[in-house]
C-alpha cells in the first residue's frame, strides 16, 4: 500500500453548486496570478537523465502538455556537462522516444511504440539506435530490436555494448522472446470470461487482471552492428522445470533498476518475484545471477525471506551491493545497504547501525564509495556510504536546502548529477563538483513558476501521541493576509510522508494558491523519522495518528494567527482517505467539509477484496478471521451513525488495491443519512489519477467543493 499511497493521489470530482468564488479567481491581496489547476497539469515535466560513459553528455526528456487539447508529448535534449552555462540542444529523433540510454559508441538507444515517418508497420514497443553528432544532430532511427507479436516493455545495455537485455510479458513455456499467439490458459473461451485457479497467486494486481503463465521475462541478445542477434537467452532459464517461474521486472512497478549487467557484460544480476501462488501474502523479492548460458540462475539472497532489491555491482566487478529489508511480509520495513563479496561469498549489512531507510543506490565512478538517498525528517538528501567501514555521511549538495534529491548519477572526477524538486518547485537537473554545492543545469519549469504568486512553507514540530516529537508543514500564499481557511492534508501509506517534494497528484502549492492554508502532519507511521516511528501505526490505525492530527492542527493554528480556525476542511487519499472516513465518525464536529479519495470504508470487505494481502495482515495483525477484533476496532463503518460532515468521494474503477466499491459504500452511507455529498468515479483510473484531462477535472472539482463550504456564508 505504500506503493500506492504515498502518492496520495486524489483525483477529480463532480461539479459543485454555485460558488462565491471560482477556482482560479484572484486572491485578495495577492498581485501575481496564483497557480491554477491548469498550470499544474500543463507544467513541463523533467525526465531522468541518461549520461554517456565518459560523463560528458546528458540526454533528458521534457514532457509538455498542450493547454487546449491536454495532449502530452516528450522532447529530448542534449546537454554538455563539461561546459558551465551550456545550453541544452533539442534533439529531433524522428520518433516518439522514451527510456534513453547511451551506448559505448556514443549512440542513443531509445524505446518507442511509434514508427518513423513513412513506416506502415503496426506500432509496438521496439528499440531503436540513433547516432548523435557533437552538435546534437541526430541521424535516422535504426531498428535494434522489434518483434511482430511482442511489445518490448524495456531494455538495458551491457557496459561494453555487446549485449542488450529486453523484457516483456512472455509465456513461461516459450523458449524464445515471442509466442504471443499461444492461447492463454485463463481465457478458455468460447466466451470472454476469465478463469482463475484458487491455488494460483494474484488474479488481479494494482490496475490489471493477472495473466497466469505469462510473467515478465528478460531475454539477453548479442548486439552486432547495433542490432540484436539470435533468439536471446532467458535469464530465468530455458527449462521451466529447473529454472524460475517469476516476474522480472517485478510487478507492478519494477523497471530497469531490477536488472544490472556485470561490468564485463558476462553476467546479469536481477530481481525476481516468484510466481508460486504465494505472491499475495509475500514481500519476498530475491536477487539472482544469470551467467547468460540459459541454465537456471543462481539465487544470491536465499538467507533473506524479506525484500531484496536494487542490485548494484561495483565497477571492478568484485562486489554486489543492494537494498534489503529484514522482516518478511512488511513492505515498509527499513531498507539497509547489503554488500556481497563475490570472491569470498561474505555478506555484510553496511548500514545496520544507521536508522535510515534508503530508497536508491549507486556506486561512485571510481568504485570507492556508494551513494544513496533516504528520507530524513522532511527532506530526502543524498548520502555517501563507505563500503569498507559502513560509515554514512550526509551530503550537503544544496546548501542545506536539499528538499527532495533523486535520480543520482555518479560521473568521473567526483561529480554527481541529480534532480532536485521541492514542495514549491518541480524537478530540475543539478551538477555537483566533488561534493560541493551544486549548480542548476536546466530551467524546465523554474522561470514559469517564477511568474506565479509565491508561496511560503513553514515547518513546525510539536509533542504528539506518546510524548513523541511530530513534524508538520504549513503552506500558503506569501502575501495573503487572514483570515485564511485551513485545509488539513492527510498523507497515504500509511507509511509515507508529506515531505518537501513536488507532486502532480497531491500538490500543496496549487491548493494553497486557491487561497487556503494547507497544513500537513507527519503522524505516527510516517517515514523519515526512524523505523520505530514508522512501526508505531501497526494495529493502531485510528489511534495515535488521529491524536497527532488533532494536536498538529492546533499547533499550526497557534503558530500562524493568519489562519482561520473556524473554517477548515480535511482531505486525504489511500490511508488518508481511510482517515477521512475515520474522522467522519470520530472527529465529526471539527470540519466544514471532507474530501475522501480511495479510502477504506469497511475493513472487513476491504480485506476480502484487496490484492496484496500482506499489507492488511501486517498492519492489522493477521487475516480478518485471525484478527477480527483489531479490524473492527479501527473500522470506519462502525461509526457511520455519527457521520454529519459534507463529503466528496472520489474513486477509480481500476483501483484493485482499495477497490472502488469502498467509495460506493461511503457514498451510500452519506446519501442514506442525508448528508450533502458528491461521488466521482473514474472508469479509466486506478489508485492514482494520471490522465491530464482527469487530473484537471479532479482539481477543478475538489477546489469547487472546498470553495462551496469555505468561501460562502451559507453553503448550498
Amino acid at each position: 500500500m505504500r506503493n500506492l499511497i504515498a502518492l496520495g493521489a486524489l483525483a477529480a470530482a463532480l461539479s459543485a453548486a454555485p460558488l462565491a468564488a471560482k477556482p482560479g479567481d484572484p486572491v485578495p491581496g495577492v498581485t501575481m496570478p496564483p497557480m491554477s489547476a491548469q498550470d499544474l497539469v500543463t507544467m513541463p515535466r523533467l525526465g531522468a537523465p541518461a549520461v554517456n560513459p565518459e560523463g560528458t553528455l546528458a540526454v533528458y526528456g521534457v514532457t509538455t502538455t498542450d493547454p487546449e487539447t491536454l495532449a502530452r508529448q516528450t522532447t529530448h535534449y542534449l546537454l554538455d556537462l563539461m561546459r558551465p552555462g551550456a545550453q541544452p540542444v533539442a534533439l529531433r529523433l524522428g520518433i516518439e522516444a522514451s527510456a534513453p540510454a547511451f551506448g559505448p559508441d556514443g549512440a542513443l538507444y531509445v524505446l518507442s511504440s511509434g514508427n518513423p515517418q513513412g513506416e506502415g508497420v503496426a506500432p509496438r514497443g521496439r528499440v531503436w539506435r540513433i547516432a548523435l553528432g557533437k552538435d546534437g544532430k541526430a541521424g535516422p532511427p535504426a531498428l535494434v530490436a522489434g518483434f511482430p507479436d511482442v511489445d518490448i516493455a524495456g531494455f538495458k545495455l551491457s557496459p561494453d555494448g555487446k549485449r542488450i537485455a529486453l523484457w516483456a510479458t512472455v509465456p513461461r513455456d516459450c523458449p524464445t522472446f515471442g509466442c504471443a499467439s499461444q492461447p492463454a490458459a485463463h481465457l478458455p473461451g468460447p466466451g470472454t470470461g476469465r478463469l482463475y485457479d484458487g491455488a494460483g497467486g494474484f488474479y488481479r494486481h494494482w490496475d490489471r487482471w493477472a495473466t497466469p503463465g505469462r510473467p515478465n521475462r528478460v531475454f539477453v541478445f548479442a548486439l552486432e552492428n547495433g542490432q540484436a542477434q539470435g533468439e536471446g537467452v532467458p535469464l530465468d532459464g530455458t527449462n521451466p522445470a529447473t529454472g524460475l517461474v517469476a516476474d522480472t521486472p517485478t510487478m507492478p512497478f519494477g523497471g530497469g533498476e531490477d536488472i544490472a549487467f556485470a561490468p564485463d557484460g558476462e553476467a546479469v544480476y536481477f530481481v525476481a518475484r516468484l510466481a508460486d501462488g504465494a505472491e499475495p501474502g509475500s514481500t519476498n523479492l530475491d536477487i539472482y545471477r544469470s551467467d547468460l548460458t540459459g541454465s537456471a540462475p543462481v539465487l544470491l539472497t536465499a538467507h533473506n525471506a524479506a525484500t531484496d532489491t536494487a542490485p548494484a555491482p561495483s565497477p571492478d566487478g568484485r562486489y554486489l551491493a543492494w537494498l534489503a529489508m529484514d522482516r518478511p511480509t512488511y513492505e515498509a520495513d527499513r531498507l539497509s545497504v547489503r554488500l556481497l563479496d563475490l570472491t569470498t561469498g561474505a555478506v555484510r549489512n553496511l548500514t545496520a547501525d544507521t536508522d535510515l531507510s534508503f530508497s536508491s543506490l549507486i556506486w561512485s565512478a571510481d568504485g570507492k564509495s556508494l551513494f544513496a538517498t533516504a528520507q530524513a525528517v522532511l527532506d530526502t538528501p543524498a548520502f555517501r556510504i563507505d563500503p569498507v567501514s559502513g560509515a554514512v555521511e550526509r551530503l550537503d549538495l544544496m546548501a542545506g536546502n536539499e528538499a527532495h534529491i533523486a535520480n543520482l548519477v555518479s560521473l568521473p572526477g567526483g561529480r554527481l548529477l541529480f534532480t532536485r524538486d521541492s514542495l514549491g518547485h518541480p524537478a530540475e537537473l543539478f551538477l555537483s563538483e566533488g561534493g560541493a554545492q551544486a549548480r542548476p543545469l536546466t530551467d524546465v519549469a523554474t522561470t514559469r513558476m517564477g511568474r506565479l504568486a509565491n508561496i511560503v512553507t513553514r515547518r513546525f514540530s510539536f509533542t504528539g501521541a506518546n510524548g513523541d516529537r511530530v513534524w508538520g508543514q504549513i503552506t500558503r500564499l506569501a502575501d495573503q493576509t487572514g483570515p485564511i481557511p485551513a485545509i488539513l492534508y492527510i498523507h497515504g501509506g500509511p507509511q509515507g510522508s508529506f515531505n518537501d517534494s513536488w507532486s502532480y497528484r497531491w500538490n500543496p502549492r496549487v491548493t494553497a494558491s486557491q487561497g487556503y492554508a494547507v497544513i500537513s502532519v507527519d503522524f505516527h507511521g510516517s517515514t523519515g523519522y526512524g523505523q520505530a516511528f514508522t512501526d508505531a501505526i501497526n494495529r493502531n490505525w485510528g489511534g495515535w495518528p488521529l491524536e497527532d492530527l488533532k494536536k498538529g492542527l492546533e499547533a499550526a493554528l497557534a503558530l500562524d494567527p493568519q489562519i482561520d480556525r473556524k473554517r477548515a476542511c480535511a482531505m486525504g487519499a489511500s490511508y488518508g482517505g481511510y482517515m477521512v472516513n475515520w474522522i467522519a465518525g470520530n472527529w465529526p464536529d471539527r470540519f466544514d467539509c471532507l474530501v475522501q479519495h480511495d479510502g477504506i470504508f469497511d475493513t472487513r470487505s476491504f480485506y476480502y477484496a484487496t490484492e496484496e494481502l500482506w499489507f492488511p495482515r501486517w498492519d492489522f495483525g493477521g487475516s480478518y478471521s485471525e484478527a477480527r477484533e483489531t479490524y473492527e476496532k479501527w473500522n470506519p463503518a462502525n461509526h457511520v451513525d455519527k457521520w454529519k460532515t459534507p463529503m466528496l468521494v472520489v474513486t477509480g474503477e481500476r483501483d484493485y488495491r482499495v477497490p472502488y466499491t469502498q467509495g460506493l459504500q461511503s457514498f451510500t452511507a452519506l446519501k442514506e443519512r442525508g448528508i450533502p455529498s458528491q461521488l466521482l468515479v473514474f472508469p479509466d483510473e486506478n489508485h492514482w489519477v494520471l490522465g491530464a484531462k482527469n487530473a484537471l477535472q479532479w482539481h477543478n472539482t475538489v477546489f469547487a467543493w472546498l470553495d462551496r463550504w469555505l468561501k460562502q456564508d451559507k453553503p448550498q
